[in-house]
């Protein structure tokens, strides 16, 4: 026994607590009702309950989720599976039950639970709506401790993350230069669908295009090229060895990601960075593709393969394999912030996807600063807020997925 604790006068450390507590009390609690006024100044940390997930269909073709609590602090995701929108929002109802009267910030209990107790584990549908729900709850949690995600995820690695754009022509890919980009991505010039094995003709289209970006866009200018899957790999081959001179930034997807084998092949045969995992999921499907060194960048998609919890896993695998991640982001404002605070908090990041900056969809639109980067968010949670004003006559969309054809003979091709 510590005999200084009896001796009179004395104060334990737990007693000084107490009196300092006790001197401050009424300024430490706030009322209830005060909570939804003063998300960041949440004190009761005992108890906070999901009371409603909701969905909306944004133009041109995303999912916004928003999951409420009872403390009127409202969470935001992103879940997509392109062309199949009316699926996910059915998915996000059935997983509903689940969440209702859960703590939100048990995040990574709630990923375990709805991914395990899924007898038929993992695919795009459970784990795209998956996606979404991990980025609402990483968003409450985040603004009911008032920090920015990427605080609970160790802290900022960077200060500002760069971001790519698109062109197509010599002309797009100069205005984009003008805007502030410094890298873009383009695709595969094609006037039709790639055959299975394609000539010549083909193959020169492709390069020439290729050529007159690199031209317009100077030494200084990253262009990366993306086959999307769609080209063979009896083509995919020929044209990387043509394109090899022009040294893109890197070629992706150069056949379908799930055929890792083959897409390994193609890595061991050119000197050109091969990425992929836009359609992979999970950390067992990227597993996969850095064990058998069928990339040298990841490009995990955070709508689609996890959301953040199962992204920061994804870029931890590939740090050791030395390995860089470009997340995947063709989609709308809030699936760019969760890139951002992936970008933001991991050592191996290279470059981050986006098609839109929130003009429109954000009160506070990210902006493109005059060196191809975007800030990181500063505001608690995601750190950003929904223009509700101006998603209105965005709400609802029946966006499709384009249907290809080989043009000679009407058989089915990838698009």
């Amino acid at each position: 026994m510590n005999l200084l604790t009896k001796q009179p006068g004395f104060l334990s450390r737990r007693g000084a607590i107490q009196a300092v507590l006790g001197a401050a009390g009424t300024s430490l609690v706030l009322p209830e009702s005060s909570y939804a006024a003063h998300p960041g100044r949440f004190v009761d940390y005992s108890n906070v309950k999901i009371t409603k997930l909701e969905t909306f269909l944004i133009k041109p073709r995303w999912i916004f989720l928003k999951i409420h609590t009872d403390v009127g602090v409202v969470g935001l995701g992103e879940p997509l599976l392109k062309g199949r929108a009316l699926t996910i929002q059915t998915a996000i109802k059935e997983i509903e039950p689940y969440l209702i009267g859960k703590d939100p910030r048990h995040v990574v209990h709630h990923w375990q639970a709805i991914y395990r107790h899924a007898f038929y584990r993992g695919g795009p549908i459970l784990t795209s709506a998956l996606s979404g729900i991990d980025h609402a709850l990483w968003d409450i949690k985040g603004k009911l401790l008032n920090v920015p995600v990427y605080e609970l995820l160790g802290g900022p690695t960077r200060d500002r993350v760069r971001v790519y754009g698109r062109a197509s022509t010599a002309a797009e890919i100069k205005q984009r230069k003008q805007e502030g980009y410094t890298v873009i991505k383009t695709g595969v010039a094609k006037k039709n669908p790639a055959n299975i094995v394609e000539n010549l003709q083909f193959i020169q289209y492709a390069i020439d295009s290729f050529a007159s970006l690199r031209e317009a866009g100077g030494n200084d200018m990253d262009i990366a090229i993306d086959f999307h899957g769609s080209i063979p790999p009896q083509t995919s081959k020929l044209l990387i060895k043509e394109l090899e001179p022009y040294k893109p930034m890197f070629v992706e997807e150069p056949v379908q990601a799930q055929n890792a084998d083959i897409l390994a092949d193609i890595a061991r045969g050119t000197h050109l960075p091969i990425a992929a995992g836009e359609r992979i999921f999970t950390k067992w499907g990227f597993r996969e593709l850095l064990e058998k060194r069928a990339v040298s960048i990841v490009q995990p998609d955070l709508c689609h393969a996890g959301g953040i919890t199962e992204g920061r896993l994804i870029a931890g695998m590939a740090e050791a394999y030395y390995v860089p991640i470009a997340p995947h982001n063709p989609m709308g404002p809030i699936s760019l912030a969760v890139g951002l605070h992936l970008a933001a908090s991991v050592p191996n990041f290279l470059v981050q996807e986006q098609v839109s900056l929130g003009e429109g969809y954000l009160k506070n639109p990210f902006k493109l600063q005059p060196d191809g980067t975007v800030l990181i968010p500063k505001g608690p949670g995601l750190g950003i807020e929904l223009d509700e004003a101006k998603l209105k006559d965005k709400i609802g969309h029946d966006w499709r997925n384009p249907e290809t054809y080989n043009a000679l003979d009407g058989s089915v091709v990838d698009w």
